[in-house]
């Protein structure tokens, strides 16, 4: 039923954390498919010793490069992208095949929500501490916890765990590896879908996981992934998420097939877009000419 891709970087405590969660809390068929970077903390040897399905390479080769390449040895209808810093939590996978199912043929991309104590004001998110590391997470507490954790729906689905039908997956190609190591690579990936005809972009506010945050992106260099966006689709990530996926705009439980019914652009809608090309265009312009000054 599902394929679950997890990308790592010599981060063992929080993958064994994260692979046991599928394994413990899982409800539906499951492969569990790692690539691992490096692997020189043990991680590689763990996945092996644990019979793993994986690909490895020897240093980082960042997320893009890293999905795509573990991706290639799904096997069943449903990709699910998941980081190494999460822990998945009862009923999360149930729930997202439940409201995939429904959906039937047509594109779509769907994500749990993400329990982060650092969240803030991600509208995407809830914010919420029981640990900053594996050692010290509280995950009965956290599971006593859920159902008043529960709220709304959410639109703009682009952040992991990100379940979309394995077709889908492949027909867009993946992961766009020109934006190694992998800043805006979720946006990117929305963007492809979008042009895939998708227009269902779902967080489900009652299938949840645990995330650690920024266990990885501190340690690397980052690609300047807002300015390739832009460079790459002529609009920004911002207006994109903004006009097109209403990111982080709830859903009320009672509105669910409404949301399932896909996103509709309308003529305001149409006239935000050409605004925001407009936007787009003019930015790159004075960007340019920018660069051409300071080579005068």
């Amino acid at each position: 039923m599902l394929s679950i891709v997890i990308p790592t970087w010599n981060n063992l405590a929080y993958l064994r954390l994260a692979v046991d969660s599928i394994r413990r809390h899982g409800r539906v068929p499951a492969e569990i498919l790692v690539h691992v970077n490096d692997g020189s903390d043990g991680s590689l040897d763990w996945v092996r010793a644990e019979g793993l399905s994986h690909t490895h390479s020897p240093g980082n080769i960042g997320i893009c490069f890293a999905v795509n390449r573990v991706a290639a040895l799904a096997t069943q209808p449903y990709l699910v992208y998941l980081n190494d810093d999460m822990a998945v939590l009862p009923g999360w996978d149930a729930r997202l095949v439940e409201v995939a199912q429904r959906l039937g043929e047509r594109p779509f991309s769907l994500s749990a929500t993400m329990i982060e104590p650092g969240a803030g004001k991600n509208p995407c998110a809830v914010a919420a501490d029981f640990g900053r590391d594996p050692a010290g997470y509280r995950e009965a507490e956290l599971i006593a916890a859920l159902p008043r954790l529960a709220r709304d729906h959410w639109l703009g689905s682009t952040w992991p765990p990100t379940l979309v039908p394995r077709a889908l997956w492949t027909e867009v190609g993946g992961y766009s590896t020109e934006l190694s190591p992998g800043m805006s690579s979720d946006n990117d990936f929305s963007m492809k879908l979008w042009h895939a005809g998708c227009r269902v972009y779902l967080g489900l506010g009652d299938a949840f996981v645990y995330h650690f945050a920024t266990v990885s992106t501190g340690r690397i260099v980052k690609n300047d992934g807002r300015l390739q966006f832009l460079h790459k689709w002529g609009i920004s990530q911002r207006d994109f998420d903004r006009i097109c996926l209403r990111r982080g705009e709830p859903v009320p439980r009672g509105a669910l097939d409404a949301a399932l019914a896909g996103r509709t652009l309308d003529a305001a809608d149409r006239t935000a877009l050409e605004r925001a090309q407009r936007r787009a265009d003019w930015s790159l312009r004075l960007k340019r000419a920018n660069r051409i000054a300071g080579l005068a």
